[in-house]
């Protein structure tokens, strides 16, 4: 899980400081034509730009979700190994928002897709890291319900 972690979470960076690097704050750059594009975002709120200005708050979250987190890896001793990598996962996006937070208060958004003006809003690889492994978790948790619940009745 560790591994997986510290993976995610310096490609998070990686990608951000080459973000940051080439392109000024609300300048963007076409990668796949109008569709994806890279835009250099200040997200000092959290997913879809709520809560602007209130990084304390995700900080506390975040340091409270690693704890829970910690607390849940122990519980899956024994299971599959990529049930481990996908809280690795988690954890690395956790931790990949939580490192610009602390570092600039902000969190820097550049993935971009949509057309024009209808646009999902702006994403990081921390964000997509916390969406897949949440969801995959979800997916899993709600599998082993409904296969013990069959088993039961």
């Amino acid at each position: 899980m560790l591994a997986v972690a510290i993976l995610i979470t310096v490609a998070d960076q990686v990608t951000k400081a080459a973000v940051i690097a080439n392109l000024g704050v609300q300048e963007r750059a076409s990668l796949i034509g109008d569709f994806i594009i890279v835009w250099h975002l200040q997200n000092r709120g959290a997913s879809f730009s709520l809560l602007q200005g209130a990084s304390w708050i995700f900080i506390v979250v975040t340091i409270v979700a690693v704890g829970l987190i910690a607390a849940y890896h122990r519980s899956l001793l024994g299971r599959p190994l990529w049930l481990h990598a996908v809280l690795g996962v988690v954890l690395g996006g956790a931790l990949g928002n939580f490192v610009d937070r602390v570092r600039l208060g902000y969190v820097t958004d550049f993935v971009s897709v949509g057309f024009g003006d209808l646009r999902f809003p702006a994403f990081n690889v921390a964000d997509s890291s916390l969406t897949v492994g949440i969801v995959v978790l979800l997916g899993w948790l709600a599998f082993r319900q409904r296969a013990a619940s069959r088993v039961r009745g």
